[in-house]
């Protein structure tokens, strides 16, 4: 059997770095091998970040790189399908899996279907019901498409059954994110906090040497445009850190390139890098990020990927966003997560419950490190 499995960015990585290790022990322990390639279409801009991540995950380098590169959302598409329909027409594979909610996980699943190649969805089932963010578009067209839907939770599996997709299609295999999570927590909690925040010191930022130890500080990730693209939005969100957050404990904040310009075009940047609680981050890695999660009192972000992390690590999360396609990690189905969107009242009232609870791990069915497996499972045993 030839499988060919696609990334496109960042978010990717962490989700296909187990499925990757898997196939390999497949191969070294059977006579019936899967041959395995590997395709990277470039819609993540940093080459350098990108490399680094597959470094650091023990992913081997892509067996091809479209080199999409970055641009608009109909650019991105457009060109991976070109790139990526002769790569299918070169290699033949019986199957192709994509994972996440990317633009390459849009294009190359429609592209195959083109072709006539079964399509693996990993994470499939996923809705926010926000026809406004681009990563709804393409879970509906790639789900619409899939041959086998491999599902991350239950409320995922009736997602698919409310849009009519056939049962015997929708596989419940669990969280392939938590793999790379239990794989790499070791690792990540032999770092020293310090050595991070040194290393990785944004840019124009003066670091005053703020002492920070487990569990005294909050970690913020924040990068949607509808969040950093308006100073109406931005502004109100910086003086709450400013003024709330930061008046009880310390902020780690690794910035997004969208929000750093941003901080400045709207004469922000002063008033957060001058609070002697803030701490102001180049993007991190993965192992990096992992750590500094383990140790937060209170994670701010408004990225899906890290909603999962909290609900494990049992990190009090306010989730920057009006929806969520994750509403698994949310508290009211036993997880770690509030939605407070991007109002300042909402913010503020969630933040002061929430110092005073203490929430523990909460790990939902099957997200229990061997999701890997059970995807590749599927697809070894899926009806010819």
């Amino acid at each position: 059997m030839k499988i060919l499995s696609v990334v496109g960015a960042r978010p990717n990585f962490m989700k296909i770095a187990p499925f990757v290790r898997v196939i390999d022990n497949h191969n070294r322990n059977t006579s019936e091998k899967v041959d395995h390639i590997l395709v990277h279409t470039g819609q993540h801009y940093d080459v350098r970040m990108s490399e680094a991540f597959f470094r650091s995950l023990g992913i081997p380098d892509p067996d091809i790189n479209l080199e999409v590169g970055s641009g608009t959302h109909a650019e991105q598409v457009g060109q991976t399908m070109i790139a990526f329909e002769k790569v299918l027409n070169k290699e033949k594979p019986d199957w192709v899996v994509v994972v996440g909610d990317v633009n390459a996980t849009l294009a190359c699943s429609v592209t195959a279907k083109k072709v006539g190649v079964k399509v693996c969805h990993i994470e499939a089932g996923l809705r926010s019901g926000d026809m406004s963010m681009p990563e709804e578009i393409n879970r509906l067209v790639t789900d619409r498409l899939s041959d086998l839907l491999l599902t991350p939770d239950k409320i995922s599996i009736e997602n698919l059954r409310k849009e009519g997709v056939p049962e015997e299609s929708i596989v419940f295999v669990g969280n392939i994110m938590i793999d790379t999570l239990e794989q790499n927590r070791e690792k990540a909690d032999s770092l020293a906090l310090r050595e991070i925040i040194q290393k990785n010191l944004c840019r124009d930022f003066s670091w005053n040497g703020l002492d920070v130890e487990d569990g005294n500080y909050a970690l913020m990730t924040m990068h949607r445009p509808s969040n950093v693209d308006s100073k109406e939005v931005l502004e109100p969100l910086i003086r709450f850190i400013v003024d709330d957050v930061c008046s009880e404990k310390a902020l780690l904040w690794p910035l997004h390139p969208r929000s750093l310009k941003n901080l400045k075009e709207f004469g922000l940047w002063d008033m957060l890098s001058s609070n002697p609680n803030v701490v102001l981050l180049e993007p991190v890695g993965y192992h990096e990020m992992l750590r500094m999660n383990m140790g937060a009192s209170l994670m701010l972000t408004d990225s899906g990927g890290l909603q999962e992390e909290c609900c494990v690590l049992g990190t009090p999360c306010l989730t920057l966003r009006w929806n969520t396609e994750r509403p698994v990690t949310l508290k009211e189905h036993g997880g770690a997560s509030v939605l407070v969107g991007n109002n300042i009242d909402n913010i503020r009232k969630a933040f002061k419950e929430i110092l005073l609870q203490e929430t523990k791990p909460k790990r939902p069915e099957l997200w229990d490190g061997n999701t890997a497996q059970r995807c590749l499972d599927a697809i070894l045993n899926f009806p010819a």
